[in-house]
């Protein structure tokens, strides 16, 4: 029987009127890193919340390593970490102390929450801004915190929002390596991302929503072959390609812009 770290079956979300997320059916393995992408407003960020807690589903049932999501919202987000598009990040605080306030919050001793924090700030680069409030951090550092933050108690799955966006290539590579070792150690990554080169280069599978409905979902290979008939053959298609061929249809002929002709 296959090992589902992710499952959803029938998930939906209304806002009044409008159907943001409809009937998605999500299955991702234990130990994958998954890309989950779509256009703006395609409803990426709304499945994340829903996925995470933060948001209660008006319709479908969602399991976590295998147990039901709604009659195990405690234990299950004792097991995940999360770090959201827009950080939610405590300013008037220090990264060490923000990170003991993590850990203590996930159960951690304190002995064992400080010891894990100072780890993570040396490997993320932060150990010298120690003393400095979060408010005064640069975007890229608040990144790499959150994530610290994230990773901290050691989650078995771990849900990114756009992690690399506003971020340069130095804290790029920190994160990379961070993600990587943790696949490398079995965990489940869900990243949502819009940078498909990054989503490329570091998922081995993905899913594409598309206008609240999930419209793909399988390994690269296995999109790529299913796009592959309306291409020139032999070429291999780049997942920008991939989400294009899937996503974009016939596109209407872009209006002119008379001052820039």
């Amino acid at each position: 029987m296959t090992n589902l770290a992710i499952e959803t079956e029938g998930l939906s979300r209304r806002f009044g009127e409008l159907e943001a997320v409809r009937n998605v059916n999500l299955r991702v393995e234990a130990g994958q890193f998954f890309g989950f992408l779509g256009p703006n407003g395609a409803g990426k960020s709304t499945i994340i919340k829903m996925l995470t807690g933060l948001l209660e589903p008006t319709a479908g049932r969602i399991r976590i390593l295998g147990l039901d999501f709604a009659n195990n919202p405690v234990g299950l987000k004792s097991q995940i970490g999360v770090v959201p598009e827009g950080l939610a990040l405590f300013d008037r605080l220090t990264g060490p102390e923000y990170l003991l306030f993590a850990g203590r919050m996930y159960g951690l001793d304190r002995v064992t929450a400080a010891e894990r924090a100072q780890e993570l700030l040396n490997f993320m680069g932060l150990a010298d801004r120690s003393k400095s409030l979060i408010v005064d951090y640069s975007h890229g550092m608040k990144k790499k915190l959150a994530m610290a933050a994230a990773v901290i108690h050691g989650p078995k799955v771990l849900f990114l929002d756009e992690p690399f966006e506003g971020v340069d290539a130095i804290a790029a590579g920190t994160l990379k390596e961070m993600l990587n070792r943790m696949i490398a150690r079995g965990v489940t990554i869900f990243l949502t991302s819009h940078v498909l080169e990054i989503v490329e280069k570091l998922c081995s599978h993905v899913g594409i929503i598309h206008r609240g409905e999930l419209v793909a979902q399988g390994s690269i290979d296995e999109l790529r072959s299913g796009v592959a008939s309306r291409h020139a053959e032999g070429q291999k298609l780049s997942l920008e390609q991939i989400f294009l061929d899937i996503v974009g249809g016939e596109r209407a002929a872009m209006p002119e812009i008379s001052w820039l002709e």
